[in-house]
């Protein structure tokens, strides 16, 4: 039994105690962890003149061929929630291990609720590590939840937990645990929080879920830079991983999946906070364009692919002569360095001067666009607004914008032609019909 010193941030590993880890930075984050040797004959070379020259600890472990494997058709668990099944690809599977992530504030906990109200015919089994059993009362009296099919608890340790899975497998058809941060298990050095413990605590509720067949939730937290608190290798031990993401200004949720063994990734869920809880948005895009102004120069209709299903957003722009020597460049949902290209762009390509104006781009709705296919839209809001001349009525844009001028196309462009035209937008500005962005703004702009 050996031990070596274990970085909570990164996971480092060093054999004696250092102040700052050389790999993250950070001050004070090594704590002393036993290192168990492998068991004996486990990889070590053999003496009885074993033509392998290992040891091997079950000598009928044989591969099997792929096409003598029967495919069986795994039931699923329906949540209640459309769109929490889109995104899980169907409903829980027995065994299948999810990892909710998302900001502190977002709505998990009350997603979560939600999901429990809507499975009004199953035990669901909640363990609360971060608010107390009353809090949880309390926000299901507001969701005008019973809770009659929910046994709550409140516990932060892994092997009482575990126990509890284990010993009520016959009651319980789901079980929540909010949050993976908060558990600790005497078996593992460490405080709450620490990689070790998140490590092993997931790993361990992870066997038992399986073992029992029933379907866990773990939540977790993400960092102030958008990443998973915790080992990496928590992303690996869970089946699937879904993120909530969304402005706390605004009403808007967005569930999205990145890992999924039991379906497909990139699946998207749109909600709606509400005071009664997380409520589902059948048609999004319509929604989400319902407040635009017609007719007002600054605004564009775009196309965004959230997964596989087509979305409409409005992108906002607004240009006013800056006070300073050096224009100001704000955006709000879009990345800012892509938004100083596509100004370079059309300063370059279209005759555009903003070196003298200030330049705001907005999401509205409290989204974030991440996609290249809504960049000749931008061009388009922020050419309509320094021109001061609105985009035609009935116009959607999509495309990407390379830096010599031209319009390159996009992924999906049928489907997202098929989602405009299906809410009224009959002229579509797109890489087939325009070629360029100086011949795109022809084509968007009124005269």
């Amino acid at each position: 039994m050996s031990t070596r010193f274990i970085c909570q941030s990164c996971d480092y590993k060093t054999p004696h105690w250092l102040g700052q880890c050389p790999k993250c930075g950070q001050w004070n984050t090594f704590v002393e962890t036993e290192v168990r040797a492998a068991p004996k004959g486990l990889g070590s070379k053999s003496r009885n003149g074993s033509p392998t020259g290992f040891i091997p600890t079950n000598p009928n472990v044989k591969p099997i061929y792929l096409n003598e494997v029967k495919a069986s058709d795994t039931k699923r668990i329906s949540s209640g929630s459309k769109e929490f099944d889109r995104v899980l690809g169907g409903g829980f599977v027995p065994g299948q291990v999810v990892l909710l992530a998302g900001d502190p504030g977002v709505g998990k906990s009350t997603l979560l609720t939600q999901v429990a109200k809507n499975m009004q015919n199953s035990k669901i089994l909640y363990v609360c590590g971060e608010e107390s059993v009353n809090q949880v009362k309390v926000r299901a009296d507001r969701m005008g939840y019973n809770g009659k099919n929910l046994m709550v608890i409140s516990e932060t340790d892994t092997d009482n937990i575990a126990f509890l899975i284990e010993s009520e497998r016959e009651n319980v058809d789901l079980v929540i645990v909010d949050s993976i941060q908060t558990l600790v298990s005497s078996e593992f050095v460490g405080t709450a929080g620490s990689i070790g413990q998140i490590k092993s605590g997931a790993q361990k509720l992870s066997g038992v879920a399986k073992s029992t067949q029933t379907p866990l939730i773990l939540v977790g937290h993400v960092t102030k830079e958008g990443s998973l608190a915790g080992p990496k290798v928590l992303e690996h031990i869970v089946d699937t991983v879904l993120y909530l993401e969304g402005d706390s200004q605004h009403m808007y949720r967005i569930l999205k999946t990145t890992k999924n063994r039991f379906g497909a990734v990139s699946e998207t869920g749109i909600f709606e906070m509400a005071e009664e809880g997380m409520l589902e948005i059948e048609n999004p895009s319509e929604l989400f364009l319902s407040e635009r102004l017609k007719s007002e120069s600054g605004s564009c209709v775009t196309v965004v692919m959230e997964g596989y299903r087509p979305l409409l957003f409005e992108i906002q722009a607004l240009t006013s002569r800056t006070n300073f020597g050096y224009p100001r460049r704000t955006s709000t949902g879009f990345s800012t360095n892509r938004l100083q290209v596509l100004i370079a762009v059309l300063e370059k390509h279209c005759g555009l001067d903003l070196s003298q104006h200030d330049v705001y781009v907005n999401v509205a709705g409290g989204f974030k666009v991440v996609e290249y296919a809504s960049d000749l839209a931008v061009c388009a809001a922020i050419a309509s607004s320094l021109k001061n001349l609105p985009i035609k009525n009935k116009t959607i844009v999509f495309g990407e914008v390379g830096l010599s001028g031209e319009v390159r196309r996009v992924t999906y462009e049928e489907k997202r032609v098929k989602e405009a035209r299906k809410l009224g937008y009959t002229n579509v500005v797109s890489p087939l019909k325009s070629k360029s962005v100086r011949g795109a703004l022809k084509e968007v702009l009124a005269a």
